[in-house]
Parts: structure tokens; C-alpha cells; sequence
């Protein structure tokens, strides 16, 4: 057998299909508002307008950026809205 080619496959996971702990700042920017979300080519990366020109889009590393980042902020949570009433029950000013 050849001394570069390992004898078992690598391992893609921690043992037992639990996935690996993130660091600090994964976690964060996972959580932050200004997290900006892979599209196609683009990986993710933080949308923040101070951290973005001096972070880039392709080479956006959060265990960087994000462990100490005085712009993070969590994520709102979506406010419940009323249903909109029918479009008929709206008041008419000019009739």
C-alpha cells in the first residue's frame, strides 16, 4: 500500500453522526442581524457597511471577525402580524 493513501476513509464527522461544536464566532455570526446569506457563488458573510469592505465577501472567516465584533447584534424575531382585513371593509374617502 502507498504511504500517502490512508488506510481508512477519512472521518467527515464526530464519532456517533453528532456534528462538530462551533467556535465562539461561528455561533455569533450564525446568531448576528448582519449575517448576509450564501447565493450562489457568494458564501456567507457579514453585510455589516463597516466590517464588509475590509472583510470581503469570498474570504469572510467569522472565527476573525465575529468573536469580538463590536457590531454584533442577535437577530430580531419576526413580530406576529394581524391578518389584513378584507379589502372591502376599508373606508372609502372619496365615495
Amino acid at each position: 500500500m502507498d504511504s500517502n493513501s490512508p488506510s481508512d476513509p477519512p472521518v467527515t464527522g464526530a464519532p456517533g453522526g453528532e456534528a462538530p461544536a462551533l467556535s465562539q464566532g461561528q455561533t455569533r455570526f450564525n446568531t448576528c442581524r448582519w449575517q448576509r446569506a450564501a447565493e450562489g457563488d457568494t458564501p456567507a458573510c457579514c453585510g455589516h457597511r463597516d466590517v464588509l469592505p475590509m472583510a470581503g465577501t469570498t474570504g469572510f472567516n467569522p472565527d476573525s471577525w465575529c468573536a469580538d465584533c463590536e457590531y454584533y447584534k442577535v437577530k430580531r424575531a419576526p413580530k406576529a402580524r394581524p391578518p389584513a382585513p378584507a379589502s372591502s371593509s376599508y373606508p372609502r374617502w372619496n365615495d
